[in-house]
């Protein structure tokens, strides 16, 4: 949508705001309904969260500025690292943000790749860096590992990668993130791991030991959380001083740093959460292929199928039976990302699917 024109005598803003598109959000009105649209958790968080948020909220403690020490203490356990390494952050967004305003400066080039999470274009163009965007190849969605390692340059300031990527599912190894740090050894490189948890490749043990790598995680996923919009950046203690130094100093409440300390307490929950999430993927790919539809082999709680011409209509018939799924065709053609929920929300998609398909 376009914004509405300024008024006179209004102050315009900075090039780099009036030159980008605007991000649109999830639309209201999603409560109740089959959410497989976003890769939210689709059961709830640990009930061990709920408890101690009722336990936890009282009127004097809604009155204080947040004190993260006893959390982060926690969180830094779960995670084996120091509580030097890490800050708490608004959600992913926010580290990514932190992570742009501290090393992105107005002109530098970032390297990203193309389709991938909107928010690292998003604060790069606000940021006003040169992008560099690098295409998934299609239709294999394939990480393009030599043409990420041929665009970085010694003028490349950031690089910003997901593992796995969103929305196509696939995953980087290791060797490759290895091979990128070590041709962006000017850059600072992001890899941001929302969905680690559903494929168990991890950058964040490097953090002590290399010096420009970046990690983040997230509570709006496997922990169920993402109305409390919490996240963490990881990185060498170093580098940990200065992001603060370009964050706000209370970005993030009392209730989303308690409720993230007794999530982490409940790894059970977790562990069968991601269990139950692994078995839906493989049900709900076994459907689209009974269906002869193909799809992205997925190491996320996702898959990115593809419906061809009939990607809109799939997904608003859907929807008209209460399942949400998210169209990706403008940057994807064809494509339709399904979040993998339970196995039981997985059979009523396919029912539904189903029925559209081969009507």
């Amino acid at each position: 949508m376009k914004p509405p024109k300024l008024p006179r005598g209004a102050v315009k803003p900075r090039p780099a705001v009036l030159s980008m598109a605007p991000y649109s959000p999830p639309t209201g009105g999603r409560p109740g309904k089959l959410r497989l649209d976003f890769n939210e958790n689709t059961v709830g968080c640990s009930p061990r969260v709920i408890q101690a948020l009722r336990e936890g909220i009282c009127a004097e403690g809604m009155t204080i500025y947040p004190e993260y020490g006893a959390a982060k203490e926690a969180i830094a356990r779960y995670f084996d690292v120091a509580p030097e390494q890490f800050l708490f952050t608004n959600g992913t967004d926010e580290a990514i943000q932190v992570f742009v305003n501290t090393y992105v400066d107005d002109g530098q080039e970032v390297v990203l790749l193309r389709p991938s999470y909107a928010m690292y274009r998003f604060y790069s163009e606000v940021a006003g860096a040169s992008i560099r965007e690098i295409d998934y190849p299609q239709p294999e969605m394939e990480f393009p590992l030599q043409q990420v390692l041929d665009a970085i340059t010694p003028e490349t300031r950031a690089v910003i990668l997901a593992n796995p990527n969103n929305p196509t599912g696939t995953a980087i190894g290791l060797l490759a993130i290895e091979r990128i740090l070590n041709r962006a050894r000017k850059a600072a490189v992001l890899v941001d791991e929302a969905y680690y948890e559903f494929c168990g490749v991890t950058a964040l043990g490097h953090i002590a030991r290399v010096p420009n790598l970046f990690v983040c995680r997230t509570f709006s996923k496997v922990f169920g959380m993402a109305a409390m919009r919490l996240g963490c950046l990881f990185s060498h203690e170093a580098n940990i001083a200065y992001l603060h130094k370009a964050q706000s100093p209370y970005s993030v409440n009392t209730m989303a740093v308690m409720a993230a300390r007794a999530a982490v307490e409940d790894r059970v929950y977790v562990e069968n959460y991601v269990a139950e999430v692994l078995a839906a993927r493989e049900l709900l790919c076994i459907g689209l292929e009974k269906l002869g539809l193909t799809y992205v082999p997925s190491s996320a709680n996702f898959v990115l199928a593809r419906f061809g011409p009939r990607a809109i209509e799939v997904r608003d018939a859907l929807r008209g039976r209460g399942i949400l799924v998210r169209d990706r065709s403008y940057e994807a053609a064809g494509c339709v990302r399904i979040t993998a929920g339970t196995r039981e929300q997985t059979r009523e998609l396919l029912a539904a699917l189903e029925e559209i398909w081969n009507k």
